[in-house]
């Protein structure tokens, strides 16, 4: 397929030039304005746009600036055409994205040698960014594939949690979406990948890996000491996760893993575990998590006692802001209360058809 170059000129001597030097090898589409230009890109993407600097009404540079402020068109190549040698403007040019500049009066071989140039540079970038990006979404996957593997080995060694993790994970989101719409920790959560955060809160009971049958899969209360045992499990992940990050860098989603791993037993009046930190002390994962965990945790049978309802849970989790969990997160989930209730009835009705 021909490629398309724009050649934006209000000098019709300099447009039929360079029509003649290139409508053998492309597409040459001429444009007596930047306006023009505009309303043609709304139809047509060209490869490359040999763009005059010197137009009445919106010069180059101003040209430029919006092309450039429009996402569709961020890439695509520009080279600017003039009359005047400047070193200023030409650097100026530069740093708004220009690749080039072509001093008017040009040479038919000087303008289709440059083009050809920055046209092969094009590919080389698009066919690497492709690859880059098939790489990166094979990573992804991958990471995706380890960390749901991983969860499903704890799962299934902790009889009594069946769906706990797909259960937190949905809630995670429920929870951080309402955040960032109420301003909630913006500062924070803001910055965050919420994908990557939320595929990261499935490792929340990777330490369970490290406690023994006997005591994840008790049937009844656990006595004093072991549950001093089961406490384990969070220092236990993180030294996992700690592992993980020397081994393979400091990726986000492992930074994400270690904050709900090591803090989602940590109270706000601090008297929770491992480390007993209180408030704002404790990193904003681990507080968000600590609430969604605890709710699934009441609303779910266990073999020494019954499920609460959601109404129930919600009261639970209400009474506990200010001595349990963060106020301001309380208040989040509250709102949100009723598709996290959607959320756990479409899970209820799935296991219910599984086990169909």
């Amino acid at each position: 397929m021909q490629k398309i170059i724009f050649v934006v000129d209000d000098n019709a001597t300099n447009l039929t030039v360079a029509e003649d030097a290139l409508e053998k090898q492309y597409r040459v589409i001429a444009l007596s304005s930047a306006e023009q230009m505009f309303k043609a890109l709304e139809k047509f993407t060209p490869n490359l746009i040999l763009l005059d600097v010197e137009m009445p009404s919106m010069d180059g540079f101003k040209a430029m600036e919006r092309l450039k402020a429009n996402y569709p068109h961020l890439n695509i190549p520009v080279i600017f055409l003039t009359g005047l040698v400047d070193e200023a403007k030409e650097a100026y040019g530069i740093d708004l994205g220009a690749v080039d500049f072509i001093v008017k009066p040009f040479s038919k071989t000087v303008l289709l040698n440059r083009i050809k140039h920055h046209l092969h540079i094009d590919d080389l970038i698009r066919e690497r960014t492709a690859e880059l990006t098939k790489r990166t979404q094979q990573l992804v996957q991958m990471k995706d594939g380890i960390i749901h593997t991983l969860s499903d080995i704890i799962e299934n060694r902790d009889k009594k949690t069946g769906g706990h993790i797909d259960r937190t994970s949905a809630y995670m989101k429920i929870v951080l979406d309402a955040m960032l719409a109420q301003g909630v920790y913006i500062d924070e959560v803001g910055k965050w990948n919420l994908e990557s955060v939320v595929s990261s809160a499935r490792l929340h009971d990777v330490g369970k890996i490290t406690i023994p049958d006997f005591i994840l899969n008790k049937i009844g209360p656990l006595t004093e000491e072991e549950f001093e045992t089961m406490k384990t499990h969070s220092a236990a992940g993180e030294r996992i996760i700690d592992n993980a990050i020397q081994r393979t860098g400091d990726a986000e989603f492992l930074r994400s893993a270690r904050q709900v791993v090591s803090y989602h037993h940590e109270r706000w009046d601090g008297s929770g575990y491992p480390y007993g930190l209180k408030g704002t002390d404790i990193p904003l994962l681990g507080r968000i998590m600590a609430i969604i965990d605890v709710y699934d945790a009441l609303i779910s049978d266990r073999s020494y006692k019954k499920a609460l309802t959601h109404e129930e849970a919600c009261l639970i989790i209400r009474e506990g802001a200010g001595r349990h969990f963060d106020p301001r997160i309380v208040e989040v989930f509250d709102k949100v209360n009723n598709r996290i209730e959607e959320n756990l009835n479409f899970f209820n009705k799935d296991m219910e058809l599984q086990r169909e």
